[in-house]
C-alpha cells in the first residue's frame, strides 16, 4: 500500500484480506483490535502508510464505526497509529523502533509466553500445506502475476524493508492457496515467528539462500509440481526453526 493509502478494492487493500475478516457478534471490539493489531505486526501496511478508510475497515470487519473508533483510539493511546485530519488525512502506522539486533535475552523473554516449537511446527504445517495446494490445482494468469510480483518486491529489497516484504510473499502465497481459513491462520502464526525474528539479526548469507529457495518454490508452483513446491517449502521453513534455535541455545 503506499504511504498515501488505498480506494477500497484496490490491489494494495487486497494484501490485508488474510487478516481482515467479519468478527463474531459480542466481541467486536476485541476481535477488531486483534486484526488490525496483526495488521500492524506483520508489517502490512508500513511506516508512515495510511490504513483503509474508516468506512471500508468498518465494512470489512462488519463492525460500526463507533467501535471502530474506540479500536482507532486505543491504537493512537499506545502510539501505534496516528489521526491527520483533512483532505489527505486519514489513520497513519507511525514509525516502530529498529529491530533489535542480536537481541537475545529480549528473544527469552518473549519465548517465555510462546510454545516456539509449537509455533514454528504449525507454521510449517500450514505454509508446506498452502505450497502444495497452489501447485496441485493450478493458479489462474492473475494469480501467477501476484506472485510473482511479490517475489520479486523481496528481490535486492533493503535490509529495512525485507522482512515486511518477506511476509507479504508468504502471505500471498497462503491466500492464493484458496482457503480464507489457512490465510487466516497462516496470518496469526507468522505474527507470532515476526516477534521471534525481530530480536536476531538479519544475516545475508541467509536472506541470499532463502531468496533462492523462493524463486525455487515459485518455480514448483507454476509448474504444478506439489512435491516439489512441499518440499522445497519444508526446507525453507527448517532454515528458519534452526536459525531461530540457534540464537535460543
Amino acid at each position: 500500500m503506499s504511504e498515501s493509502g488505498s480506494g477500497p478494492g484496490s490491489a494494495a487493500d487486497d494484501r490485508l484480506a488474510p487478516v481482515l475478516r467479519p468478527v463474531r457478534a459480542g466481541n467486536g471490539f476485541e476481535e477488531a483490535l486483534e486484526q488490525i493489531l496483526q495488521v500492524l505486526r506483520l508489517g502490512l501496511v508500513p511506516d508512515g502508510g495510511r490504513l483503509p478508510a474508516e468506512r471500508e475497515l468498518a465494512d470489512r470487519l462488519r463492525i460500526s464505526r463507533v467501535t471502530l473508533r474506540e479500536v482507532l483510539k486505543v491504537l493512537q493511546d499506545q502510539g501505534l497509529v496516528e489521526s491527520r485530519r483533512g483532505r489527505y488525512g486519514g489513520t497513519f502506522v507511525r514509525a516502530r523502533p529498529e529491530p533489535a539486533v542480536g537481541g537475545e535475552d529480549e528473544l527469552r523473554r518473549r519465548v517465555e509466553a510462546v510454545d516456539v516449537e509449537d509455533t514454528l511446527r504449525f507454521r510449517e504445517v500450514l505454509e508446506v500445506g498452502a505450497a502444495g495446494l497452489c501447485a496441485a490445482h493450478g493458479l489462474g494468469d492473475g494469480q501467477a502475476r501476484r506472485l510473482r510480483a511479490a517475489l520479486d518486491a523481496t528481490r535486492d529489497a533493503p535490509l529495512a524493508d525485507y522482512r515486511r516484504l518477506d511476509t507479504m510473499f508468504h502471505l500471498t502465497l497462503a491466500e492464493l492457496a484458496g482457503s480464507p481459513s489457512l490465510a487466516a491462520q497462516y496470518a496469526a502464526v507468522r505474527a507470532t515467528v515476526n516477534d521471534l525474528l525481530d530480536c536476531i539479526p538479519l544475516l545475508v548469507k541467509n536472506l541470499e539462500h532463502s531468496q533462492a529457495q523462493h524463486g525455487a518454490m515459485v518455480e514448483a508452483v507454476l509448474d504444478g509440481d506439489a512435491d516439489g513446491a512441499r518440499e522445497v517449502m519444508r526446507e525453507h521453513c527448517g532454515g528458519t526453526a534452526a536459525l531461530l534455535r540457534g540464537f535460543l541455545i
